[in-house]
């Protein structure tokens, strides 16, 4: 029985027109065979002779080639024999026929072939070909090859600005900045150990701070030995290294902490309150990516190696490292993820289908699309972000769910008796509809997140949309085109493989069906009581508590924190509409006063201005008497002093003209909400206290103080976008307002129950955890398509409402159980990130998917038979 079930399927999956005879009467004819005579069916087809097909001239020529063919010995059967159809449209046509012997259920019979004639061979040959299959092989092969190679050109990068739109005021400001001062993404390296301050460690130090000054991506380095110091004398300052290594022999070690910390633009930034750690600062030149930053850190490392100094560097902290460490979060992940999320997909699918082919197929196909959506960053251009990172598990097990609904019904319409092409135009008769609109819902949820101010939520969202797009082309469109040609043996019973499955939608369908009102009631009231807890979600972003608190750079930072100062960097910018402005003592003092009204913050632990170093010129100048360390009232001493300094350092603090000078800040805090209270308290000072200058917050501090407006701004508008594409598809699909309502109402519980579990658990509202409700609505809804598709196409064909979404459960009930399984395993691997907001991501994006498959299965029924069991069905149709 297997070899015929397995002969019809290769027949099918065939382009020439071929049937099987036994006795002059047909026993099975192929698609391609029926179109050739305008049959409609193979029940048409057992009515009709074969000998019928040709005219009446010819019948008796096509009798002997039967007879002759049945009783063929050799194996070469009868080839090249020509007839004309009987057909009225093709009577002028000739078919070329062939006859060979078959065994076929284990009776003899005849295999017969017909093809247009043709005075070329070739064009035989290229009429056969299966231009469906060999199209969908083709873009297969593409699809494989042509990610590869745009993905080596991809751009990853985590930096700060990318998570925010060009025309943000934080990013304007901060592009105007940079262009006349340095980065304030800096490294910061801290070295500990014996003999700090020796002869031999100041050496090696100078030397390696001197090499990294060449190199090319380096812009500057701040060093203890390549600090500019303001000395004075009895002629007046003068300008040198902090501590000049070419004159280590007029100095002890031990006297040299005291000098460092003498100074006063070292004595926080540069050394250790304790004498314990001494820092060297790092400004790089702007990368343009993350992988830059990486090369420059490890060519950074290998020239501490070189000094061998190693040992010496305990931590490293400021925005590049960072950077890094979330580089390096984002490439494991995605080296763990991507395979398991895979391996866990293929295994469900061969433990519920036990087909080796299905098994294959998927994951070739997860590789293509997986691959080709990664590729759409470089084809658009946008970077590949920590929040891009969440694309490939996300797409692979989008795939791998809408494969279990397209093998489900290839299963299903295999118990049927279909085989070959008929079994797979079967498998998507049943699943096109609703795969269309569970793509457009998916896509729609998704690219709603378009809708963010977050420019790399904005990209991840489009373009995990045109993936979802992707899936679709791909299960539904090319791969269907494979099975036709390679699956010919029947496909295993749905009783095999994860039994429970049934039994477990089974018994939750009829806990819905039997108690609605209280399956409803229940419902109700456990969102009532949990509604609450959603004003506890807290808006929040901290990049340092975005890693586990046993993570390098978290350790890194927390310890440079508590040796120097806040890491943290934030500036002020001062402005003065006249040139030389800020020499004048007036604007000075203002800017001093804002200095030292900051550092009584405990959340700044010290700034640096133009102002200090004015006053150091000043002290230096009076022979560093400390009643002139402060600011002198004369506006021509200031300018003296100005013009007679000969170091660069003061150019980092005001530009050429002295009409823009910035204040830096370490601050100690970096979680967005009290840097929000932190600029709050700044502006309003500036606001209250600033005359005759213009005033602006800039830096790293305001880029993460404005995420919080972004983030809730983008998670309104994102959410609100997602329901309202879903809801008007919805519309489409039922083309009722009252049935695209309760599709919408199993929807947005779910979406409910994460912020409530949010706010229960204390998850923050951050760049990661944002997308959850738009990227949960999108998935949710698939299953919700497929169970209501089916419910109500049965309803209208006459059956009950209980008896229409039982019977719904026992064809698709198992595949959207399945589907949830596996989106939901899929995204609890993503707990094992060393970086939190993707760990959140994957438990509260499973929880949602859960709980709307409970909602899917027990409250749906339960709202169905309360709306419908009053409503008078349609009668059946007639057979």
């Amino acid at each position: 029985m297997n070899d015929s079930l397995s002969q019809r399927s290769r027949l099918e999956a065939s382009n020439t027109p071929s049937a099987i005879i036994h006795s002059g009467m047909f026993v099975y004819a192929n698609q391609a065979f029926l179109d050739q005579f305008k049959i409609i069916d193979q029940d048409e087809l057992l009515g009709i002779p074969f000998l019928d097909l040709v005219v009446s001239e010819e019948r008796q020529r096509l009798a002997s080639c039967l007879q002759r063919a049945a009783s063929d010995t050799s194996g070469n059967g009868i080839s090249n024999e020509y007839f004309q159809p009987k057909t009225e449209a093709d009577k002028n046509k000739q078919l070329i026929g062939s006859f060979e012997q078959l065994e076929f259920e284990e009776e003899q019979c005849v295999l017969v072939s017909f093809q247009p004639a043709s005075s070329s061979a070739l064009v035989n040959r290229i009429r056969a070909i299966s231009w469906g299959y060999i199209f969908s092989l083709a873009i297969l092969i593409v699809l494989t090859l042509l990610p590869n190679v745009l993905l080596m050109k991809l751009n990853i990068n985590n930096s700060p600005i990318v998570l925010f739109p060009d025309d943000e005021p934080a990013v304007v400001i901060d592009n105007e900045i940079r262009e006349q001062f340095p980065t304030d993404q800096v490294i910061v390296f801290l070295f500990e150990g014996v003999a700090l301050y020796s002869d031999g460690f100041l050496n090696a130090y100078n030397d390696l701070a001197e090499a990294l000054a060449e190199h090319e991506k380096i812009r500057k380095i701040m060093s203890v030995t390549t600090q500019e110091h303001i000395s004075g004398s009895a002629d007046g300052f003068y300008v040198t290294p902090l501590i000049d290594v070419d004159e280590l022999d007029e100095s002890h070690p031990r006297d040299r902490p005291a000098l460092i910390k003498a100074d006063r633009f070292a004595k926080h930034g540069m050394i250790a309150e304790d004498e314990s750690a001494l820092a060297m600062i790092i400004i790089p030149q702007d990368a343009e990516n993350s992988l830059q930053r990486l090369a420059l850190y490890n060519d950074i490392r290998s020239a501490v190696r070189e000094q061998r100094l190693d040992g010496y560097l305990k931590s490293s902290a400021g925005q590049v490292p960072l950077d890094i460490a979330q580089l390096d979060s984002m490439l494991r992940d995605n080296m763990v993820f991507i395979p398991a999320t895979t391996i866990i997909g293929l295994v469900l699918i061969w433990l519920l289908f036990r087909r080796v082919i299905a098994v294959v197929v998927a994951g070739a196909v997860i590789g293509v699309i997986v691959s080709s959506t990664i590729a759409l960053y470089v084809i658009f251009d946008q970077p590949f972000t920590l929040i891009a990172s969440i694309t490939p598990p996300l797409i692979s097990a989008l795939t791998i769910a809408t494969l279990v609904h397209f093998f489900n019904a290839m299963q299903y319409a295999s118990q049927r008796g279909f085989i070959g092409r008929m079994r797979v135009n079967k498998a998507l008769e049943e699943i096109r509809k609703p795969s269309v609109f569970t793509a457009l819902t998916t896509s729609a949820g998704l690219a709603s997140l378009g809708l963010s101010p977050i420019p790399a939520i904005a990209s991840f969202g489009l373009i995990a949309a045109v993936g979802v797009v992707l899936v679709f082309f791909i299960v539904i469109v090319i791969t269907p085109q494979l099975f036709i040609r390679w699956d010919h043996a029947a496909w295993p019973s749905s009783q095999s493989g994860l039994n429970w499955m049934n039994a477990m939608v089974r018994s939750m369908g009829k806990l819905g069906l039997r108690y609605p009102l209280q399956v409803l009631g229940v419902t109700l009231l456990l969102l009532a009581i949990g509604l609450p807890q959603v004003r506890h979600i807290e808006v929040e972003t901290n990049l340092q508590e975005f890693f586990r608190p046993d993570h390098d750079i978290r350790k890194s930072t927390n310890h440079i924190d508590e040796k120097l100062v806040g890491s943290m960097p934030a500036e002020v910018l001062f402005r003065s509409e006249e040139f030389d402005g800020l020499k004048d003592p007036l604007n000075l003092n203002q800017i001093k006063k804002f200095q030292d009204w900051a550092e009584s913050l405990g959340s700044i632990d010290h700034s640096t201005s133009l102002v200090d170093f004015i006053e150091e010129m000043h002290w230096g100048f009076n022979e560093e008497q400390d009643d002139f360390r402060k600011l002198p009232d004369d506006a021509e001493l200031i300018s003296q002093y100005l013009l007679v300094y000969d170091g660069e350092d003061l150019y980092d603090m005001v530009d050429q003209d002295f009409q823009m000078a910035r204040v830096t800040l370490n601050v100690n805090v970096h979680s967005a909400k009290e840097l929000r209270a932190l600029q709050t308290q700044i502006r309003q000072y500036l606001d209250e206290n600033i005359e005759g200058m213009q005033t602006d917050i800039a830096g790293s501090g305001r880029l993460f103080a404005d995420m919080v407006d972004l983030l809730v701004s983008g998670q309104v508008s994102s959410l609100g976008g997602a329901l309202v594409l879903i809801f008007v598809l919805m519309l489409v699909l039922w083309r009722s307002l009252w049935q695209a309502i309760i599709c919408m109402l199993p929807n947005l519980s779910p979406v409910i129950l994460i912020f409530i579990f949010m706010g229960l658990f204390g998850f923050w509202l951050d760049t990661a955890t944002a997308m959850i409700a738009s990227v949960a609505v999108g998935i949710a809804v698939d299953d919700t398509i497929h169970v209501f598709h089916g419910f109500i196409k049965r309803y209208k064909n006459g059956a009950t409402a209980a008896v229409s979404f039982l019977r719904t459960t026992a064809h698709a009930g198992r595949a959207v159980m399945t589907t949830t399984i596996i989106l939901a395993s899929q995204f609890l691997i993503l707990l094992s990130s060393a970086f939190i907001p993707t760990s959140n991501f994957g438990l509260l994006t499973s929880i949602g998917l859960v709980s709307a498959l409970i909602f899917d299965v027990m409250v749906l029924p339960a709202l169905l038979v309360l709306l419908y069991r009053k409503t008078k069905a349609k009668p059946a149709p007639a057979a």
